[in-house]
């Protein structure tokens, strides 16, 4: 989610992995298949606002080249999932003389610049449309996409703040009730269809997908003590506008940019909305986004019974919490590989505020700090569990595992919560678990304030159908093991 909860969660996400047995073994369970996995991604407002022009940012985060950054040699993440913001916000007046209302607590970083000035003309090419705005985000999208990002998704935080009740697409007076005036639905839909559209013809990238909500059902968009762009739609209206987004992708020759939604706060919110839509709106939907804000917490599997029953994708399409020594990141990501089985994983911010960002960075005086802990994290997971892989069972509460079938490698990604100990891995029920006495390399993180940083090893072999290795109290090790057949 978008706003900040501080420390929230920390000790319940913690508790919601289960210690490890000293010299517990994990069986590897290649008959599961819990998907394609798809990518890594982040959101790119408001961070690429302010920082769109630094092509040594794209090549951190979108390749997996080796980096160095105010001093510091990083691993690129090689993200390959990308979310554009499309703004709502603009300096103009509006036909009637009406300018935006901004919130006082808002920051400038925050306010995302709308492409639509006004409602006189849907004609992309007329004065009602500026292209020149949101120059650095949009420049950032484009340095991704070139790096290899492939899957690129248009969301909206707030529609166009004049198609607001309000004129304050900081969310309505309340928080409680719907800001999108009930007349501009389709505009709403209007507005994204044509940016899709636009970047298709004249940006060189197409949208994968389009979502028009952002934490829907959430009452914490409220205008008048805002800090950042949101909204509230009742269930109701997300099945009319659904609907209509669809049809002007439709009518735009946008068959192939799917409808997802609708990025609910929490898995339980996502389970009920889903269950409210109508059938109308759920056949329309290609993909259920939801947010991890639920931390430890909700049911992720009946999230993904649902979902799957229905025939759709899952991402997890936002994440974010303060916990910088990536102990929260681990505990939930692995949540999210046992339980709710996304396909996609999104962090929010990768530069943002201590704690927050994988890189601290303050986005209104233009200021880039250092990495945490959390963001050699991520790399253990994200530079080896890669696009095309199949997501299978690691056999237990502290283990990922994914499978590259053209490269006949297997990769494990565990932690230890506990005191030191041997954590041994079973490769038995594969046809061919590797080469007996064949390097399995390794990395190795320490969760905290500092520590290994995504050191790499080459120390562990295969012993039979087995390997192991010794795990300091808080690491997190990913190894990857060759010559696996299924």
């Amino acid at each position: 989610m978008m706003h900040f909860r501080g420390l929230l969660t920390l000790v319940m996400s913690l508790l919601a992995v289960r210690p490890v047995v000293a010299d517990n073994t994990t069986i590897i369970n290649p008959s599961a298949n819990f998907g394609t996995w798809e990518g890594w991604g982040t959101s790119l407002a408001w961070w690429a606002k302010a920082f769109g022009t630094q092509t040594a940012l794209a090549d951190i985060f979108f390749t997996r080249n080796t980096v160095t950054l105010n001093g510091h040699v990083l691993p690129g993440l090689g993200l390959s999932v990308i979310r554009y913001n499309a703004g709502a916000s603009s300096t103009n007046k509006d036909p009637d003389g009406d300018s935006m209302v901004v919130s006082p607590d808002i920051k400038p970083s925050r306010q995302i610049d709308a492409y639509w000035l006004d409602w006189t003309n849907t004609n992309a090419s007329s004065s009602s449309w500026s292209w020149t705005a949101d120059a650095n985000q949009r420049n950032m999208m484009q340095l991704a996409v070139a790096r290899g990002a492939n899957l690129v998704e248009l969301f909206s935080n707030s529609p166009v703040w004049w198609m607001c009740y309000n004129l304050n697409p900081s969310g309505s007076t309340s928080g409680a009730t719907d800001n999108l005036e009930s007349w501009n639905y389709d505009q709403h839909a209007v507005y994204l269809a044509t940016i899709a559209s636009w970047a298709a013809t004249h940006w060189g990238v197409t949208f994968t997908s389009v979502e028009a909500f952002n934490e829907p059902s959430a009452t914490y968009w409220v205008g008048p003590t805002g800090t950042q762009e949101g909204c509230h739609f009742d269930v109701s209206t997300m099945s009319s506008v659904i609907p209509l987004l669809r049809s002007e992708l439709t009518a735009r020759g946008l068959t192939n940019t799917i409808v997802a939604a609708s990025d609910e706060e929490t898995y339980d919110l996502a389970v009920s909305t889903f269950g409210a839509l109508t059938t109308t709106a759920r056949g329309d939907i290609g993909r259920v986004n939801v947010h991890g804000y639920q931390y430890g917490g909700g049911r992720r599997d009946t999230l993904f019974a649902d979902v799957s029953a229905a025939g759709k994708k899952l991402w997890n399409s936002e994440y974010g919490e303060g916990d910088g020594t990536g102990a929260q990141l681990v505990s939930n990501l692995i949540l999210d590989f046992v339980w709710l089985h996304p396909t996609a994983w999104v962090y929010w911010q990768v530069l943002d505020v201590s704690g927050w960002g994988l890189i601290t960075a303050d986005n209104d005086a233009g200021t880039i700090g250092a990495p945490s802990q959390k963001y050699f994290v991520l790399a253990q997971f994200a530079r080896h569990i890669r696009p095309g892989m199949r997501l299978i069972d690691g056999g237990s509460d502290y283990t990922v595992s994914a499978y590259d079938a053209s490269a006949k490698k297997l990769v494990i990604v565990a932690v230890n919560w506990n005191a030191a100990q041997i954590l041994n891995f079973d490769l038995s029920k594969f046809t061919t678990p590797g080469v007996n006495g064949a390097l399995v390399q390794r990395w190795a993180t320490q969760i905290g304030t500092s520590g290994m940083q995504y050191t790499a090893f080459n120390d562990t072999f295969i012993s039979g159908t087995k390997f192991w290795s010794n795990f300091a109290q808080n690491v997190i090790m990913t190894f990857e093991v060759s010559n696996v057949v299924i």
